[in-house]
């Protein structure tokens, strides 16, 4: 997809939300526990009852990886499903891989040959060879780490240089001269709030793709105050907020009606944006 396509999508729509499959049996309602694939069909439920609300869906690997091959099983039918139910939403893969360069040009191969996956999170901090690998493919998106909204993030995203740089800002900057605003968006987490400004600063048109509505406590208005742009510029993701919302048979009913809520607030934000 490209980014005139997401544009698009987003302007349809009018909603920049992203649902996170971050699909857990521990968390999934038992009645889904009598299929032959159960982590496959409580995500086909879900997707079938959120998509008129969001433009691009977010399977965490990590969620499937934990099932062996069973799992990963699950995920290609996820991925596959979506392209053949639903092919105008924007596929990421949130994987966060990044390695020496021709390990980063196998996981490149995985996600965006095999997978054929839009969109692969990945992890900057080996440098430009470690991530330039995933931008040799047309029509695909990096999504590189840059300002994460878990606790750990001040570690060392908010350190500084003698300068007074921090080095997410040395991210952003050293980055933009590897992709473009074409192939290359940031993970910029929501709890990160007043921050945006700072992002916008030194990456005032890239997409970026913010975790952290909903069940972690981040602001949408907030987000939208300081991040949006006039393309918009936000894909806001909501997993456990939308697909845990419910517990019993209807919880696909559920998640819907949750996603339904978030379109519409995101809505009101692109009409206040004159978007």
């Amino acid at each position: 997809m490209t980014r005139q396509e997401l544009i698009q999508q987003i302007k349809q729509k009018r909603s920049f939300l992203c649902v996170g499959l971050d699909t857990d049996p521990k968390k999934m309602p038992q009645c889904v526990f009598d299929l032959h694939d159960p982590i496959f069909e409580f995500n086909k439920a879900i997707i079938d009852a959120t998509a008129p609300y969001c433009v691009a869906y977010k399977p965490n690997l990590a969620f499937y990886e934990a099932y062996g091959l069973k799992g990963m099983e699950a995920f290609v039918k996820t991925c596959d499903y979506l392209k053949e139910k639903h092919p105008h939403h924007f596929i990421i893969a949130d994987a966060k891989r990044g390695d020496i360069g021709n390990t980063s040009q196998m996981y490149a191969r995985t996600f965006f040959e095999e997978y054929d996956i839009d969109a692969l999170t990945v992890a900057p901090y080996m440098g430009e060879d470690s991530v330039t690998p995933f931008l040799q493919y047309e029509g695909k998106w990096v999504i590189l780490l840059a300002l994460t909204s878990n606790k750990g993030s001040h570690d060392f995203q908010l350190t500084e240089d003698a300068q007074g740089e921090r080095l997410f800002e040395k991210v952003l900057k050293k980055s933009q001269q590897w992709g473009t605003t074409e192939n290359m968006m940031y993970v910029v987490g929501a709890t990160q709030g007043q921050m945006f400004e700072d992002i916008r600063r030194v990456a005032p048109d890239h997409f970026l793709l913010v975790p952290g509505v909903g069940a972690q406590g981040g602001s949408l208005q907030e987000v939208c105050k300081y991040g949006m742009t006039k393309d918009c510029g936000l894909l806001v993701n909501s997993s456990r907020g939308i697909i845990y919302t419910c517990n019993d048979d209807h919880f696909a009913e559920v998640a819907g009606n949750k996603a339904r809520e978030l379109q519409q607030e995101m809505a009101a934000e692109l009409d206040r944006a004159d978007i």
